[in-house]
């Protein structure tokens, strides 16, 4: 199994800090790592100085995570792996327990190895997650050290509100959280070049992919028995540090009947907190971000104003 760490997208929910030039997958968010370094070193199991560069996949111009899947099956067949299991490991995504994720993927390389088959993963949610698609598990394939493995029943797009409120509790009921596994030559037709053709193909996200598998009955789920973060916004960034004790408030940071709060600013700038609860204070030097810390999911909309303005330097 070759694990695929996908960067992509410029991380606009996480602007002012997150840019063009530098974006989310490489800023040091959690203790002075990055999103990248930290999926990195969940899957290497001896660290090297730096990654040879034949090892990045540059994909033609920024589509979605479904050409770039079909990209990195065109890469794994152009460079003899073929019948190489991959795995897609967003790097927005933290794993809580590594050892059984490990276990997840040798699962998945074991069936991809044996059946022409599409494998995602899910997990089992405690409450509505918006903003996410849901798969229903059906028939128990494999079980391994805890690691479960079903064919997937169906799928329920995230706009099916009631249908996934209805089924919430259920325990055939799984987040689908994509990771996606199986081999070049399971996915692709042939190994032609795909760099002509890339800006022609359709942008779709993945789960295009996963409805058409599920509806052909080829795609399999592996349930994840462990928590995962997804770094999405500002919000589930204060959240993570939070819950695992790596937040502490600043010594430049006053607090007056305040509390609940994340400022994220050089330490030579003093900041003042009064009477307020659940910010976000975020400043990036030429910028500054104030918000309710349920509402950063909007962040992207400042980006998408700043282009409509010419503001460039900005984003």
């Amino acid at each position: 199994m070759k694990p695929v760490i996908i960067c992509g997208g410029y991380g606009t929910k996480m602007w002012p800090v997150s840019r063009r030039s530098k974006p989310k997958h490489f800023l040091p968010l959690i203790n002075g790592k990055s999103l990248f370094e930290l999926n990195y070193e969940a899957m290497a199991k001896e660290l090297v100085p730096e990654l040879d560069e034949r090892n990045f996949f540059l994909e033609p111009e920024m589509r979605n995570h479904g050409p770039a899947t079909g990209f990195t099956a065109m890469e794994m067949i152009k460079r003899g792996m073929g019948d190489e299991p991959f795995m897609l490991i967003q790097t927005d995504l933290i794993r809580t327990d590594n050892e059984l994720f490990l276990k997840a993927m040798d699962l998945a390389d074991e069936i991809a190895r044996r059946e022409k088959v599409y494998i995602t993963g899910g997990m089992k949610p405690e409450f509505i997650v918006e903003g996410v698609d849901y798969l229903v598990k059906g028939e128990l394939i494999k079980e391994v050290s805890g690691v479960k493995l079903y064919r997937v029943a169906d799928y329920i797009d995230r706009t099916e509100k009631e249908k996934i409120k209805s089924m919430m509790g259920s325990d055939n009921l799984l987040l689908h959280w994509n990771h996606t596994a199986m081999t070049g030559n399971n996915l692709m037709e042939d190994g032609g070049d795909v760099v002509e053709n890339y800006s022609q193909m359709s942008k779709g996200p993945l789960e295009e992919v996963t409805v058409k598998a599920e509806r052909a009955g080829e795609a399999v789920v592996v349930e994840f028995p462990f928590e995962i973060w997804d770094f999405g916004t500002w919000e589930s960034v204060k959240k993570y540090l939070v819950s695992n004790n790596l937040y502490q408030v600043g010594q430049n940071e006053i607090n007056i009947d305040s509390n609940d709060n994340y400022v994220r600013v050089p330490r030579e700038k003093q900041v003042v907190l009064i009477g307020v609860e659940g910010l976000v204070v975020i400043d990036s030097g030429d910028a500054l971000l104030v918000a309710k810390g349920d509402e950063t999911g909007k962040v992207g909309q400042v980006v998408e104003r700043l282009k409509g303005e010419g503001k460039e330097e900005l984003f």
